[in-house]
């Protein structure tokens, strides 16, 4: 075994030093992609003030950052074996800094949109290179550590993106919420190059590229559709439509490819293992469900409540600090009890927090309140989401896991876009139900309302909030159906072809 990250890697116990030194430089890179997202997201509006151009034009900024990541993610691992993931990681945060600094030199909408496509391209591929580096590096003993520490910048991006975001325009400048990547890209690459051991490339390895032709314009077209349908909130208009069932049947043909190829871009028949099925399918309904929650606060917030993009930021902290304190102590118990009884342990705490949500929230609900009820959803998410995906990879041998960790960053990336759609369009249409005509057709800042009629409508528009919210508990509640067949015991070691070092 070779020194360096992969040190002690199929050890059982805590996270040699190595491997910590590789979380590192995987969660930078992370951070960074996962960061610019909600950074991005709060500066649409005066993206638009700046070019000119309208709502519809600069949101290309964010849909074209999407469907690029959406594009790129199912080509990460065969590129994995193809060049090495050490390699592969280093071209996608060079790919997103090159991106970034073009980005914040933009000089029109449509240049701004082109650098953005170029920053999806590369940030699609970082978190699965990412996790596929540290699965390898610890072992599957350690994979529930290790997915702990994959976890923070999934968690602390929505939290602070908003924050940094509502700062940066508010007091500095629109183009540092590009810039502001290139230090933390640049350090990457830095540690990257020193740290990461240089795995083998597998010169043998051959694209998938009917499977490619298939399956990136196929998730595309679908989670574009999905968001157009959202936008119209109403998937059945010709404009989402054609987009999303295009993108359904490329989506279904891949499918029936890869369960026939001899070489698939995603091996789907990862999922004959019950444990891979199991953790798929809670990742699917959990996502959903969870992700729409997630879009309900922020909004109730700047709608009902009339606060900005930078207070709603602050005001979401709590969730971060209990999935701060849950989610190492659940990476823990993942590796020494299995991830089964973790994961429904923590979904049963946010099944609580969302019903929680669903109970109290109206238009003068104290904000300790919410802030405690958001605590409680961040421990839960910290046993929940992780866990799942450890459960994924425990049981996969060395080879599999690059694959495998693209196939759950797809999961992932679709049902969080199928969630936050499916549940803004529940939302919309509650809010016309309760204030009646076209009242409640825009979702959006209040702070041109007069505050006469504020008051009159703050009620009605918490009352379709806290009705959206048991939608959300009730998927949440569908997916413990599959994650009652996650493993209860503590992983075994693959029985061939165990973690190999990285020359």
């Amino acid at each position: 075994m070779a020194d360096g990250p992969l040190e002690k890697s199929d050890a059982g116990g805590g996270l040699d030093r190595g491997v910590l030194a590789a979380a590192m430089v995987v969660v930078l890179g992370a951070i960074m992609s996962i960061l610019d997202v909600t950074v991005v997201n709060v500066a649409i509006n005066d993206l638009a003030k700046e070019f000119e151009t309208s709502l519809a034009t600069i949101q290309w900024v964010a849909t074209g950052y999407t469907l690029a990541l959406a594009t790129v993610i199912p080509i990460t691992g065969w590129a994995s074996a193809r060049f090495g993931t050490k390699r592969l990681y280093m071209i996608s945060i060079g790919l997103f800094v090159a991106g970034s600094m073009l980005a914040g030199m933009a000089w029109s909408a449509e240049s701004l949109i082109a650098f953005r496509v170029l920053q999806g391209l590369g940030g699609g591929m970082i978190m699965p290179a990412g996790m596929t580096i540290l699965t390898q590096a610890a072992g599957p003993q350690r994979v529930g550590q290790v997915m702990s520490i994959v976890g923070v910048p999934m968690l602390l991006g929505p939290i602070l993106g908003p924050i940094i975001g509502g700062y940066l325009v508010d007091d500095v400048s629109w183009r540092w919420i590009f810039f502001i990547n290139l230090p933390i890209g640049i350090v990457a690459l830095v540690m990257a190059a020193r740290i990461l051991k240089r795995d083998q490339p597998k010169k043998t390895e051959r694209l998938d590229f009917i499977g490619l032709l298939l399956l990136s314009p196929g998730l595309a077209s679908l989670i574009y559709g999905v968001a157009k349908g959202a936008e119209l909130k109403d998937f059945l208009k010709t404009e989402a439509l054609v987009f999303w069932a295009v993108g359904a049947v490329l989506v279904l043909g891949f499918v029936f490819r890869a369960l026939k190829a001899e070489n698939p871009l995603i091996d789907l028949r990862l999922l004959k293992r019950r444990s891979v099925a199991a953790a798929s399918g809670t990742m699917v309904l959990f996502m959903v469900a969870f992700m729409g929650a997630m879009l309900l606060l922020p909004l109730y917030y700047q709608t009902v409540r009339g606060e900005g993009a930078l207070q709603s930021g602050l005001l979401l902290a709590p969730q971060g600090l209990g999935a701060m304190i849950t989610m190492p102590i659940g990476g823990k118990l993942t590796d020494r009890i299995g991830p089964g009884r973790v994961v429904l342990v923590g979904m049963l705490i946010v099944v609580a927090s969302v019903s929680g949500f669903a109970s109290i929230l109206e238009a003068d609900t104290s904000y300790w309140a919410l802030g405690g009820a958001l605590f409680v959803m961040g421990l839960g998410m910290g046993m929940t989401m992780m866990p799942t995906m450890a459960a994924a990879i425990q049981t996969l041998v060395h080879d599999e896991v690059p694959r495998a960790s693209t196939m759950l960053n797809i999961i992932q990336q679709v049902s969080a876009s199928v969630g936050t759609a499916m549940i803004s369009v529940l939302l919309a249409n509650r809010l016309v139900s309760e204030l009646g005509g076209g009242a409640g057709g825009e979702i959006g800042s209040t702070e041109k309302v007069p505050p006469a009629v504020m008051q009159k409508i703050a009620g009605p528009m918490a009352d379709a909030f806290q009705h959206t919210y048991w939608y959300s508990a009730g998927l949440l509640l569908l997916a413990f159906l599959p994650a009652l067949l996650l493993p209860r015991k503590k992983p075994a070691a693959p029985a061939v072809d165990a973690p190999m070092p990285m020359h």
